[in-house]
C-alpha cells in the first residue's frame, strides 16, 4: 500500500477534532451590577477577594458550596479547589479567550464537577456556553482587600517551609492598593517614586470622554493642585483615568479630592450640549494618552 494511501486511511479514522471558535466579547461584565469593580479586580488590584452566589440550579446540582472570586490564584490558575468543598476562581489568569465572562463560567463550573481538592482542568477555549450572568445571583462584591496571598492558605498550610517561601515570593509582587469609599470602583496604590488614583467609571465611553473632555477644557481635570492627569486607560469597554499623586500623601488624604472630582465629572457628564472647539481639541489630545488593555 503506498504511503499516501496509508495516510489517507488513517486520517479517515482519526475523529475529527471540533474546532473552537473565539468570539471576542468588549463587554464581558455588563449586565451585572458591579460591572466597574469586576474591571477593576481584574485589572487594577493585586489582592482582593469576594464571595459569590451561584444560582438555585447551580445549589441545587452541586450543593450549596462556598465560592470565593480572587484576584489571583497560586500560578495565575483559573480556579481551584478545597478538600472541603470550597471554590476559588481566579479573575487574572494565564489564559483566555475573547470573552473573559465565560471563562470565568467555565473555570467556576469545572471546579464544582471536579473532585474537592484535587487540581482543577479547564479548557484555554471553552467555547460556547453560560457566562458568569447566568451562573450567579447579581449583586454587589463584598470586596475583602488583603495585604498578601494569606487567604489562598488553610490553616497551617503557612508552617510548611516550601509553601511559605512561595508565599513570600508572591507576596513581594504586590504594591499597596486601597479601595475609595470617596466612589464606586476607585482605587490608590502605590508605586516605586509615585502614588497613582485609578477609577473605573460606569458610564458609556463616549460620553464619558466628553465629560472629561470638559473637565479637561475647564482646567479642572487635575484631583488637585499637587496632582497630574496622567491618562486613561480602556478596560473591557470602560475608561478608567488615572492621576500621578505625590508618593507621600496617604491614601485617606485623597477621599475629599476624589469625592469633589467626582461631582464635577457627574456635572459635566450631566451636560447635554454638544461639545465647543475647546472641549474639541480636549477630547482628541485625551484620546492621544489612552491605553487599552486586553
Amino acid at each position: 500500500m503506498s504511503k499516501r494511501r496509508k495516510s489517507q486511511r488513517a486520517a479517515e479514522a482519526t475523529p475529527k477534532r471540533e474546532k473552537v471558535r473565539d468570539v471576542f466579547v468588549p463587554r464581558p461584565f455588563e449586565g451585572l451590577i458591579d460591572e466597574p469593580e469586576w474591571i477593576a479586580l481584574r485589572e487594577l488590584v493585586p489582592a482582593a477577594s469576594a464571595p459569590l452566589r451561584l444560582v438555585p440550579e447551580l445549589v441545587e446540582e452541586h450543593g450549596d458550596r462556598t465560592v470565593t472570586l480572587a484576584t489571583v490564584l497560586p500560578m495565575a490558575a483559573p480556579a481551584m479547589t478545597k478538600a472541603d468543598g470550597r471554590v476559588f476562581v481566579g479573575l487574572q489568569r494565564h489564559q483566555q479567550s475573547g470573552d473573559v465572562s465565560r471563562d470565568l463560567a467555565e473555570a467556576l463550573l469545572c471546579a464544582l464537577r471536579g473532585e474537592p481538592g484535587k487540581p482543577v482542568t479547564v479548557p484555554p477555549l471553552p467555547g460556547l456556553g453560560p457566562r458568569l450572568q447566568d451562573i450567579l445571583v447579581d449583586g454587589p462584591l463584598d470586596i475583602t482587600m488583603h495585604e498578601g496571598f494569606e487567604f489562598w492558605l488553610d490553616p497551617g498550610a503557612a508552617s510548611d517551609p516550601t509553601v511559605q517561601a512561595s508565599l513570600e515570593r508572591a507576596n513581594t509582587a504586590i504594591y499597596p492598593t486601597v479601595r475609595l469609599a470617596a466612589a464606586r470602583a476607585a482605587y490608590w496604590c502605590q508605586v516605586p517614586e509615585k502614588a497613582h488614583v485609578r477609577w473605573v467609571l460606569p458610564d458609556d465611553e463616549d460620553a464619558a470622554l466628553d465629560a472629561l473632555a470638559r473637565l479637561s477644557a475647564a482646567g479642572t481635570l487635575p484631583l488637585a493642585g499637587n496632582t497630574k492627569f496622567a491618562g486613561m486607560l480602556r478596560a473591557h469597554g470602560r475608561l478608567v483615568p488615572v492621576w500621578d499623586l505625590p508618593e507621600d500623601v496617604p491614601a485617606v488624604e485623597w477621599e475629599e479630592p476624589v469625592t469633589e472630582f467626582a461631582k464635577r465629572y457627574a456635572e459635566a457628564l450631566a451636560t447635554g450640549e454638544p461639545l465647543d472647539a475647546a472641549g474639541r481639541r480636549a477630547r482628541h489630545g485625551l484620546l492621544g494618552r489612552q491605553l487599552t488593555l486586553r
